[in-house]
């Protein structure tokens, strides 16, 4: 994933045995890696990308599951969220190739619009099955990730433990309380360039914790800046003043997308949405004179908690 983790876990179940926790662990996380990731040549994603269009490809349910939840936030989100989009990201020079010397035309963003779109994906369960109607490929960076969390979680109450705290690239999820016997405390990052600082400080348990922003990737031409996030709906990177998202989910994976699908929407229509199906939503938006801070009445209650 291109990423450090951290667990911390309290109290440890006698009879489990930590070295080995660690390598389920790490055997969990190189699963996901080989399931999902598009710098593993012979990931199942990527050999998914490069097989049959039109016909429905067996994959495991945990591929099928992922994609399945994308589909739903994508539908949600009113296309916002679209796991299709990395031929775009990539012609703006956020993916592997370097930044391009001159900002894409309208032609080629036109011919890659007609190409993208995950209206070409089928997703059937029992048997795990996704079918593509157009050559899209699909890039889960946006949603992989909090899955890994999830997994991670997951085998860690199949453990027998219930207070702990996964944290992966900053995507995090939780169960139980600290060490001080409290509920876990989480930073949400300010959005300064020059460092790191906190915004807010939440209390969560049991729930996932996630945020998107883009102050840190980015790159101008022409005293323009271009964002690393590309607007699916659009072809262009984003040119809203909506710094960073941060969604409360009782899941990571969905926490992870609603993120991004937020970020991509913007303030107003990501907060109108947010209401709408009762999400707890935290955003920062760029001022003149810093940030402004704007949030759901889902998040709310977690204002108070953190201190």
């Amino acid at each position: 994933m291109g990423t450090t983790y951290h667990i911390t876990v309290v109290d440890v179940p006698s009879g489990v045995d930590s070295k080995s926790l660690q390598q389920q662990i790490d055997s969990e996380l190189q699963q996901v890696n080989q399931e999902m990731s598009t710098y593993i040549d012979d990931s199942e994603l990527m050999r998914f990308n490069r097989g049959p269009v039109g016909e429905a490809v067996q994959v495991s349910g945990h591929l099928a599951d992922v994609v399945d939840k994308a589909l739903d936030i994508y539908q949600r989100s009113g296309g916002a969220f679209d796991i299709t989009v990395g031929p775009l990201v990539n012609l703006w020079g956020f993916g592997p190739q370097p930044e391009p010397d001159k900002v894409p035309s309208d032609e080629e963003i036109a011919r890659l619009d007609k190409v993208v779109g995950s209206d070409a994906l089928k997703v059937e369960r029992n048997p795990d099955r996704i079918t593509r109607s157009r050559p899209v490929e699909l890039d889960l960076s946006a949603i992989a990730k909090g899955h890994g969390v999830d997994r991670v979680a997951e085998l860690l109450e199949q453990q027998g433990i219930r207070n702990y705290l996964v944290e992966i690239g900053g995507e995090v999820r939780t169960l139980g309380q600290n060490p001080n016997g409290v509920d876990w405390r989480i930073g949400i990052e300010r959005p300064d360039p020059g460092g790191r600082a906190v915004q807010e400080p939440i209390a969560v348990s049991g729930q996932a914790v996630a945020t998107s922003g883009d102050y840190r990737n980015y790159y101008e031409r022409d005293g323009v800046r271009y964002a690393h996030t590309i607007d699916p709906r659009t072809g262009r990177p984003l040119q809203h003043r909506l710094a960073s998202v941060t969604v409360i989910a009782d899941n990571c994976a969905e926490a992870d997308g609603l993120a991004t699908a937020l970020n991509v929407m913007g303030a107003d229509a990501g907060l109108k949405l947010a209401e709408k199906e009762g999400l707890a939503v935290f955003m920062l938006v760029k001022t003149d004179d810093g940030f402004a801070e704007r949030y759901s009445s889902a998040f709310k209650p977690y204002l108070s908690g953190g201190q």
